[in-house]
Formats: structure tokens, sequence, C-alpha cells
């Protein structure tokens, strides 16, 4: 049994009390309420393109624990757009990493840039609760959407509107995503098995993806340094959280991020 077995099978449990409380066809309705999505891709940089970061609101993590418990995630948002973050990835999973939808909600009422609901998806029915609450963008990670799972719930994203970002870790599951139509790619360097963090996911997995999807390296991400080696292998986009919610300037960190060769 892996750390992700356990988060999932908690997932699933989780997402069906809520149908209880709220039922689908009532969130679909508020989904088409909302206003039309911002495209993640368009704010993303191709192959060896400029530097683009895609920041998160992050309080805590199964690996790193309490990261900062008391952080006020609009405020945090603007700091980042502010800085001239791409995009804001937030964290609505609850117990694992102290998130919420509300931190979705007060975000999207702070900033004006494409929001990524990051959990562990499931169903439509967490769709629905992202495009509902103003997410213009919704993870899906391969390894958590297996057999036609993944093909089912990037057809639920197109459907509503969403962009995806699918999350890959190895060659085999980022054949996965390209076959099932994923434009942009994440390959997070922690394996999600084990939570061990090796950049060299990156530099297996981004130089064979086609050339038309928009790739981003995911985690251990700290400084200038982790963005400057990734360059060799064509990364351009980067997903960064612990280092931006600890460092007492993030906008500094991201114009850092910005220069680095």
């Amino acid at each position: 049994m892996t750390v992700l077995d356990d988060i999932l099978r908690r997932k699933a449990a989780e997402v069906a009390s809520l149908r209880e409380k709220i039922p689908e066809a009532e969130l679909a309705a508020r989904a088409r309420e909302a206003p039309p999505a911002r495209s993640l891709a368009a704010s993303l940089s191709p192959r060896g393109g400029p530097v683009r970061v895609v920041a998160e609101v992050k309080r805590a993590s199964p690996s790193a624990g309490a990261i900062d418990a008391s952080l006020d995630a609009p405020a945090q948002a603007m700091r980042y757009a502010a800085g001239g973050a791409a995009a804001i990835s937030v964290l609505t999973d609850g117990p694992g990493f102290g998130g919420s939808l509300e931190d979705l909600r007060a975000v999207r009422a702070a900033v004006e840039v494409p929001l990524l609901r990051k959990d562990f998806v499931l169903e439509r029915y967490q769709l629905l609760e992202a495009r509902a609450a103003g997410a213009d963008a919704a993870l899906l990670i391969v390894a958590a959407l297996p057999g036609d799972l993944l093909w089912r719930r990037l057809h639920d994203c197109r459907e509503l509107g969403l962009s995806a970002l699918v999350e890959v870790h190895d060659e085999e599951e980022a054949e996965r995503a390209v076959a099932a139509g994923a434009e942009v790619v994440g390959v997070n360097n922690r394996d999600l098995r084990t939570f061990q963090v090796d950049l060299a996911a990156s530099e297996r997995v981004i130089p064979g993806l086609p050339a038309g999807v928009l790739a981003v390296s995911e985690s251990g991400i700290r400084g200038p340094a982790e963005v400057s080696r990734l360059r060799a292998c064509g990364a351009a986009n980067f997903l960064v959280g612990e280092a931006l919610v600890r460092t007492q300037d993030p906008g500094a960190l991201l114009r850092a991020f910005a220069s680095a060769v």
C-alpha cells in the first residue's frame, strides 16, 4: 500500500460524502453560471521559451508537514500575481495540505491570473466543484486515473471549459497522458508512491514529449539553481509551492526564477 493509495481511498470517501450534501445537478448549475475560464496553456511557455512559474498556495504537505498553517490564501496569491506568476495553483485538499475550496473562491476574488485547482481528482463531480469555485484548470494525476478514467476526466474538462494539467512521473505515464490527448503535461519530480524527490524525472521525461505538448516541471524546485539545471532539458514552466511560501519575499524569488539561465 502506497501513500497515494491511502490518499485516494480517503478522497473517494470524501467525494461520496459531499455528494450527499450538494447534488451533482446543483453543482452543474453553479458551474454553468461561472465566467468563461482563462486558458492555462496561453499563460505558459513552449519548450525552451521564457521561464513561467505556476505559484502554489500551500499551507502543508504530507512530506513537509506544516509549512505555514496561518497562510492567508488570497494575500499570498496577490503577492504571486504582483511578482509575475503566470498562473496560481491552489491546494484544496484539507487533511493532507490544509486547503479548501473556500481558499480557491477567495483567491479567485483576489487575482485575475489563471487558477489551477490542485487536488486528487477522481470524478467529474470534483471538476464541477472546481469550475463553480472559479478555477480555470484542474490537476489530473495519471497514477490516480487508471483504465479509461484519464480520458474521461479530460473529456469532462473540455466539456466544462477547464484546462487540464496532466501529471506524470515517468515515461510510461507520459505516453498515457499524450495518448489521452493531454495538451499540458506536468512532470512531478516527487514519486507519489514514496514521496521521494528527484529532478531527474523531468530530465528523463520532458525531452521525450511531443513538440506541441507544453511541459511543467513540478516539485523540488527551491531556487534558481534547480531552474537552471532543468532549463538544460528544455523545461520552461515550473510549479513551485513550498519555496515560495517559506520565503519572506515571493516576488523576489519569482523574479530570480525568471532570470535563471
